[in-house]
């Protein structure tokens, strides 16, 4: 924890320095005040962890003390001295803004737990606060890794910050991070200090939708009761972050694209169009193209809705992550469960790799949290990870070392990585080009060329 600074404040000399000392036993930096007015001297030339304050002092009493010390500094922990007997000036000082209280006498093992405890609080703010600080000057630091792809990603949410109100579409499968991505783009933006309203298409009930996006007015239908405002007003000013929006009912799409076009809405059972300024961000993990085709999704709408397309990337796509990622959960863990594992053995580590992580980061963060929990030594090995995941990662490994040898020519290597990617993504064709870097057509003409079309089918 460090040298934590502490001011004690007591009248009675004896007792503040034997607490005093005893505190420095413990390592604490330790000064002392026998006055109100001593201690608020000594607490605006030092920048301090925690005060231990008497509430009756001679002079500025304890309660006033109390307040001028949190008017200097909010976030200070104060634990205030009773005498035994006394709870009503110790719940008035509660009130003005205490963490906690000592009645005397008190045990010194009961000072040192209130002390100890009171110093972690402080440090697990202040560890927000700043972690917070840092979103603000940063916020796409919260997506985390530094494979080229996730990198690709932080770039485009970057110009997106310069762009006032223009709509993106995030792409990919479920657990990779889309809602990350949606909260970067609008705390990045000029738009960071106005409200990101957040909805799942998915999770509402038809009969309810196009009054939760759009609102109405009283009367509008026989439960409607008073007017209420929609998510597109709620979120003015703002952004509005429309998660799985490939289920939204065709009949409410036109809606949403006349919003999209016109800046304005109308209520449920309204007359009168309702300007609003709202960026709209929407998210799938199925593929709209395929949606339109389809005849499930509006072609001028998805047009509409991906004038700037993220595709965020599996994790498969970006091992270069799995093992930073794994630690930074881990780190989060040991904070959570009071642990101190030291780390991710090498061979749990090669089950991590070789696993392909259908569920994405959100399995990941899962399978570490449950790591955790099992883990009662110094690191995390093999055993605490699911049993499915060292299976299938010993297949993988076993799988990818039999499938590519010196002997191939180079069209052999060419024809098994293909069929090798395409295993990997359950034979979707459009994922499969995306991850080799081609077009969907240039991987059909290599599946003819290698005779490999009835072998694989299509999508």
């Amino acid at each position: 924890m460090g040298e934590a600074s502490i001011l004690v404040v007591e009248d009675n000399e004896d007792l503040c320095t034997a607490v005093a000392y005893n505190l420095e036993k413990k390592g604490y930096d330790v000064e002392t005040a026998f006055s109100g007015e001593d201690a608020l001297e000594k607490a605006n030339r030092k920048i301090l962890d925690l005060v231990l304050l008497d509430i009756n002092l001679p002079g500025i009493d304890g309660i006033r003390v109390l307040s001028k010390l949190k008017e200097h500094d909010p976030d200070l922990l104060v634990i205030m001295i009773t005498a035994y007997g006394d709870l009503t000036h110790a719940i008035s000082a509660m009130q003005t803004g205490a963490y906690d209280y000592l009645t005397k006498p008190f045990e010194l093992e009961e000072l040192r737990l209130k002390v100890e405890k009171a110093l972690e609080t402080q440090r697990l703010r202040r560890e927000v606060n700043q972690f917070r600080r840092q979103q603000l000057d940063d916020p796409i630091m919260g997506i985390y890794g530094n494979s080229p792809k996730i990198q690709a990603v932080k770039k485009l949410i970057g110009l997106l910050a310069q762009t006032p109100r223009t709509s993106v579409l995030i792409q990919g499968e479920s657990g990779t991070g889309k809602e990350l991505v949606a909260n970067a783009i609008h705390h990045s933006s000029n738009r960071r200090n106005k409200p990101l309203v957040k909805i799942n298409c998915s999770a509402i009930p038809d009969n309810l939708i196009e009054s939760e996006l759009f609102g109405h007015e009283k009367g509008a239908f026989t439960d409607a009761k008073i007017l209420k405002k929609g998510i597109f007003e709620l979120a003015n000013g703002g952004t509005l972050f429309l998660d799985e929006v490939s289920s939204l009912k065709l009949n409410l799409q036109p809606k949403l694209l006349r919003i999209l076009e016109t800046q304005t809405l109308r209520r449920v059972g309204g007359m009168v169009d309702i300007p609003v300024d709202v960026r709209i961000v929407t998210a799938t993990n199925k593929n709209l193209e395929e949606s339109v085709k389809d005849g499930e999704f509006r072609e001028d709408l998805y047009y509409r809705l991906k004038v700037m397309v993220i595709d965020v990337p599996p994790l498969r796509e970006r091992q270069e992550d799995i093992l930073p990622l794994a630690k930074l959960f881990l780190d989060r863990n040991n904070r959570e469960f009071n642990k101190e594992i030291k780390g991710i053995s090498p061979e749990a580590e090669k089950v991590l790799l070789y696993y392909l992580w259908p569920g994405n980061v959100r399995e990941l963060k899962n399978v570490i949290e449950r790591a955790s929990i099992l883990c009662q030594g110094d690191w995390l090995e093999p055993e605490h990870l699911p049993l499915e995941l060292q299976t299938e990662s010993e297949s993988t490994h076993v799988e990818a070392e039999s499938e590519y040898s010196a002997d191939f020519s180079l069209n052999e290597m060419e024809k098994r990585h293909i069929l090798h990617v395409l295993k990997q993504n359950k034979n979707n064709k459009s994922r499969t080009a995306r991850i080799l870097g081609i077009s969907r057509s240039t991987l059909r003409e290599k599946l003819r060329q290698y005779g490999l079309v009835t072998e694989t089918g299509e999508d």
